[in-house]
């Protein structure tokens, strides 16, 4: 059995961006998507950087470990974006995400990071196999909303990891099992958000050539409205026999879309590899000569493969084909103008852009203020302003109002543990009832911890009980009921108490009385004496309070 990869890729603007900060690449072995975002530049300049520096892994079958191969690769393309902002300070903020698949034949090596997503069509059912690093999903994964929400959350754009060129990059990396069958599909979340799973589902699985199928789910997104870029690749996994020369010879033919198409990378210059497949698509459209246009090898045009594959119907210009135009030339001279009218045109929508994202963060920062939770500070309970999280480092919470007097250690275990972990709250009012319950939960537990009594009562007529003397231990007091008597404190029916006669009976006379008279009763044993009263310095518990000290600390 002889596996190959059948591809294709596609990528428009959409209907509201200005221009097309998506890059996509795809070969006989790496397929990769970059989401552009932020920065001066936009996010087109670090997409195309970030897929110039990951092209070089399209060679032949990779020699080394496959995940070490992709987590390399990716670190170097976030030296490259440091480097980068290091030479022109106004790139600062530029980033972009990475999702990308690595083929040596028989596996698949995954690398993710970002929102871009990468999915698998087996047996008729698609699975998304790449978690979102998104702060909505977070919140799902916590079980703070549920999917449903996270996809009209107000910050669910919100990316909690991407390639920006600060620090260690952390991707996922796995590595799947390839069948012959299979069909994968990369993509921006221009595709992924207004086209549902299950209309994915079904067009992954009713169009046969990867071609069409790339052409109808742009076309899905732009009538979801094309609120962003679109990037899209859809592979399939076949058994090729020896004589099937036309598939090997599709397959041997990079795709490269979007933003890497028409900006290429600097990183693109380095001539050790500009004599391989991936070296010339890395190059994108920069031959010898210096013309702007598809490179040496690839006269069918960007996203245009053998086979007629091409623009879909409504959007020519959204597979980015650079027209060819010499540097020094005629027509570069006069569309000189154009060039700075379209940097113009960046630039206004880069401020903007930045406008809309420092609105949309203090809106996001705005809401973590409206909310409350119960959690410890130091050995006491405390009610925080906030979140339970932290962003890039900062934590989104602070103290609202800490109590002194409810310690911890006056609390019963599973409250304890209950309070470490944080306890929700809808609003303050509600923050504030839970502190008054855990309040009055210590406040028993602490005259528990000083000895305190049951309340003393019991039946009218009954002689109180006696108590031991000292305090009274937790034991004893959870295993003694406050109604519990001496049994000898009461006369049983019908016996003689001292100074009382039975019917019919003389009165008791002293001793010398004449024959006849009854004599009196002997001498009884008389009844305990009550309990002396507690202390007065010493707390005594309602029955209310004696069932919440069942379950107090003990010392």
């Amino acid at each position: 059995m002889s596996l190959v990869l059948r591809f294709a890729a596609g990528s428009h603007k959409g209907l509201i961006r200005e221009g097309n900060e998506d890059s996509g690449y795809a070969g006989p072995r790496l397929l990769a998507v970059a989401d552009g975002m932020g920065g001066a530049a936009a996010g087109e300049v670090a997409s195309s950087e970030v897929l110039g520096s990951i092209v070089r892994l399209d060679e032949d079958v990779p020699g080394a470990d496959l995940l070490t191969l992709l987590g390399d690769a990716v670190q170097g393309a976030n030296d490259r974006l440091r480097q980068m902002v290091e030479e022109d300070p106004q790139l600062e903020g530029m980033g972009c995400t990475l999702t990308a698949m690595l083929w040596t034949g028989q596996r698949m090596g995954l690398v993710h990071v970002g929102d871009s997503r990468a999915y698998l069509l087996r047996d008729g059912s698609l699975t998304q196999i790449t978690q979102d690093h998104t702060w909505v999903q977070r919140l799902v994964d916590e079980g703070r909303i549920t999917p449903e929400e996270a996809e009209t959350h107000p910050q669910r754009s919100l990316l909690m990891r991407a390639l920006d060129g600060r620090g260690q990059v952390e991707p996922d990396l796995s590595i799947r099992e390839v069948r012959a069958g299979d069909r994968y599909l990369i993509c921006s979340d221009g595709l992924s958000g207004p086209v549902s799973h299950q209309t994915l589902e079904e067009t992954l699985g009713s169009f046969y050539s990867p071609e069409q199928t790339v052409q109808e789910l742009i076309q899905l997104a732009l009538r979801g409205g094309g609120p962003d870029n679109i990037t899209c690749i859809v592979a399939d996994v076949i058994d090729v026999g020896a004589t099937d020369t036309l598939s090997g010879r599709l397959d041997d033919i990079p795709v490269v879309v979007g933003a890497v198409a028409e900006t290429p990378p600097a990183s693109a210059a380095d001539q050790s590899i500009l004599n391989t497949p991936a070296g010339r698509a890395a190059g994108l459209g920069r031959p010898p000569q210096g013309a702007f246009g598809p490179a040496e090898g690839y006269q069918g045009g960007y996203g245009a493969a053998p086979g007629g594959f091409g623009p879909a119907e409504g959007y020519e210009d959204g597979y980015a084909a650079a027209q060819p135009a010499a540097y020094g030339s005629e027509s570069y001279e006069e569309d000189e103008p154009r060039r700075k009218n379209r940097w113009a045109k960046i630039s206004i929508v880069a401020a903007v852009t930045l406008g809309l994202l420092g609105g949309a963060g203090y809106i996001g920062w705005r809401w973590t203020q409206d909310q409350y939770y119960v959690g410890v500070d130091g050995d006491h309970v405390a009610v925080y302003q906030g979140i339970n999280q932290s962003l890039a480092g900062l934590s989104l919470s602070s103290v609202h109002q800490t109590y002194q007097d409810i310690q911890l250690q006056f609390l019963p275990q599973d409250q304890r543990t209950h309070v470490s972990n944080t306890i929700t709250a809808s609003s303050l009012g509600d923050a504030d009832d839970k502190v008054k319950k855990l309040g009055e939960q210590v406040a028993v537990c602490r005259k528990v911890a000083a000895g305190a009594k049951p309340a003393q009562g019991g039946a009218a007529g009954s002689t109180p009980s006696a108590a031991p003397t000292g305090d009274v231990t937790h034991a004893s007091l959870t295993a003694t009921s406050p109604a519990t008597r001496n049994p000898a404190a009461t006369p049983a029916p019908g016996a003689l108490v001292p100074g009382q006669n039975t019917a019919g009976s003389t009165p008791s006379t002293a001793p010398g009385a004449t024959p006849g008279t009854t004599p009196s009763a002997a001498p009884s044993q008389s009844a305990s004496a009550p309990a002396p009263a507690p202390p007065s310095d010493v707390p005594t518990l309602t029955e209310e309070e004696r069932q919440k000290a069942v379950s107090c600390p003990t010392p």
